[in-house]
């Protein structure tokens, strides 16, 4: 490729919105363009790039037996409605009419129509197990679209999926996967993390995610050197047990201006952990039994009680009363129910749902609110003074939490999801009557998995490892070309610097070197920048100096050191420097320890 007919130009200066390196790199680089909030076009280079990348998801993939279909983008909602996630769903979900007046959706992801896939073709245990993936086009329309290809709304993803005849099998595929998805990472030069994670909209039984670590990540990490690692959303710790005491007769004292744990503690002159806090949410909760006949939701008021020197997981508290969607409560919600904002607990309340965690029971005597403004209680104890609906973990693990597993402190840290595997279970062949005949003649539902790599924002977090002050720095088996061929026309060049340039462009490709040439009417200068800006692994370049020295310019673009190469010997050089390169990636592909 000709750099003076690419469809695509460098940039100086990186648009304002653009928040981080990866994002303001592959726009300056011109590899992609913004079309609206949360949608890229992607432009020749990166088009090449994600060829790279999809091509290492397919080889892996298909290395433990993935078989490529294409399912569509958009689906009948008849499908999401028999699984109930049509109604379980908020606006992230695209939905739309056909001209028919059927209710149609965007493909978020494909359980649904691999599902029926599945009930239609597997009917006996003689044909499973089964590994099926497509690369496709999703849409979820996320409010808050961020970070270039990091955050976006449609995109393309890997989405591969196992059905199994037992439990056994499921295991099986899900710990191939485990491996596979390491071995894309590695081979992306992308270094990643395993972490156990919420299962969110897709259900199921156990989920992985796996982080690349970065400040810029959304999500929040909790990770020991034991080997323990979780997403925050999920992650347990070793929660102390205060020592035994009796239990006291409840009093109610005057507590004035104590709106906050950190008042009331002060002004009884107790630690934080000798306190109740209240946490109030509104939860919208759907009612399985009527999902089949139309969307029935519920509004529940939720009262959350955790140990003072502790906060609430909302991801844990939203999964334990299996809410469709959440939000804080109102003062007037609040009030509504007999609770005072500031000093409220669960005494004497009910016609609400209380969510204790499981620390408190076990912590005796602890101030909480009188729901009354001006006072709180001291000594509640939980089973005595108040019962809750549910008792479970919904405190949230932060810096310094004990590890569940050594009781070492963990260590808190940011990262970005490049990819998810679930263990699915029966949650969508037993709702969608996906089953087939064992070898006893039983009829039973397919046990399922689903696996999940976004492609761009792969490409995204490979930018945001990659890169230096002047641009990317494209591992070898990612970068849309090997060589970067600059020529430079000197003011008294006779047309050999040209002549020698295209006679190495061609010999390069006829080697199967991809090479983009830069064959423009540009100052060194800006030739150079552009060279470093699109960050292709490896630099020729071809001058009257070079020609003087000897040969043509050679230059790792992750490394200073410049050499010249005797122009007969360029083929031979490119071609073991390219093998050293995919060598050093292909060291970092290991066998990962599997965190079950």
């Amino acid at each position: 490729m000709k750099l003076s007919r690419l469809f695509s130009t460098t940039l100086r200066e990186a648009p304002t919105d653009a928040e981080i390196p990866s994002h303001q790199l592959l726009l300056r680089a011109g590899y992609i363009r913004p079309v609206a909030a949360g949608i890229f076009s992607y432009l020749p280079l990166a088009r090449r790039a994600l060829n790279k990348i999809e091509a290492i998801i397919r080889q892996e993939i298909e290395a433990i037996g993935g078989q490529e279909v294409t399912m569509p983008v958009v689906h009948p909602a008849d499908l999401w409605k028999e699984t109930g996630r049509w109604f379980q769903i908020d606006a992230e979900m695209g939905r739309f009419k056909d001209r028919g007046g059927r209710d149609m959706a965007l493909a978020m992801t494909h359980e649904e129509v691999v599902t029926d896939l599945a009930r239609k073709e597997i009917h006996s245990y003689r044909q499973l197990p089964q590994l099926i993936y497509h690369v496709q086009t999703k849409w979820r329309d996320d409010p808050r679209p961020r970070a270039g290809l990091i955050r976006v709304r449609e995109f393309t993803m890997k989405d591969s999926y196992s059905l199994d005849a037992d439990w056994e099998g499921l295991d099986r595929q899900y710990r191939a996967h485990y491996q596979a998805y390491f071995n894309i990472f590695h081979r992306c030069g992308l270094p990643v993390i395993a972490v156990k994670s919420d299962t969110g909209m897709m259900g199921g039984q156990l989920a992985h995610e796996y982080m690349y670590l970065t400040p810029f990540g959304e999500d929040t990490l909790l990770i020991c050197d034991c080997g323990y690692s979780a997403n925050r959303q999920v992650a347990r710790f070793r929660k102390d047990s205060p020592p035994h005491e009796a239990e006291l007769p409840a009093m109610q004292v005057a507590t004035p201006d104590c709106k906050t744990i950190e008042d009331l503690a002060n002004f009884l002159g107790i630690p934080k952990s000798k306190t109740a806090k209240a946490v109030f949410m509104m939860a919208t909760i759907s009612s399985p039994a009527t999902i089949p006949q139309g969307e029935t939701t519920l509004d529940r008021f939720v009262f959350a009680v955790v140990r003072g020197d502790m906060e609430v997981n909302e991801t844990k508290l939203a999964n334990a009363v299996k809410a469709r969607s959440m939000r804080p409560a109102t003062e007037e919600e609040i009030r509504a129910v007999g609770a005072e904002p500031g000093y409220a607990s669960p005494v004497g309340l009910s016609r609400v749902l209380i969510i204790v965690d499981d620390a408190v029971p076990q912590s005796p005597n602890l101030a909480a609110g009188a729901n009354e403004a001006g006072y709180h209680l001291i000594n509640t104890n939980y089973g005595r003074d108040y019962d809750a609906d549910l008792v479970i973990d919904i405190a949230s693990a932060g810096e310094g939490s004990s590890c569940p597993e050594c009781g070492m402190p963990m260590r808190a840290v940011r990262g970005v999801e490049t990819g998810n595997i679930f263990k699915l279970g029966i949650r969508y062949s037993e709702a969608m009557g996906a089953n087939f005949v064992d070898k006893e003649g039983n009829e039973k539902p397919i046990i399922m998995g689903s696996y999940g790599i976004g492609s761009g924002r792969l490409l995204a977090c490979v930018a945001e490892e990659h890169h230096d002050e002047y641009g990317l720095v494209w591992p070898i088996t990612v970068a849309p070309f090997a060589v970067h061929l600059v020529e430079l026309k000197g003011r008294q060049d006779t047309g050999e610097t040209g002549n020698t340039a295209e006679r190495l462009y061609h010999n390069l490709w006829a080697a199967g070197i991809e090479t983009l040439w830069d064959d423009r009417e540009e100052s060194p200068g800006i030739k150079f920048n552009d060279a470093d800006l699109i960050g292709l692994p490896i630099r020729l370049t071809v001058s009257e100096r070079a020609r003087k020295q000897g040969g043509v310019e050679f230059k790792r673009r992750d490394q200073t050191e410049k050499v010249i190469i005797p122009f007969g010997e360029v083929v031979s050089r490119i071609q073991e420097e390219i093998v050293g390169l995919k060598t050093e990636i292909s060291a970092k592909v290991v066998a990962a320890r599997y965190e079950s």
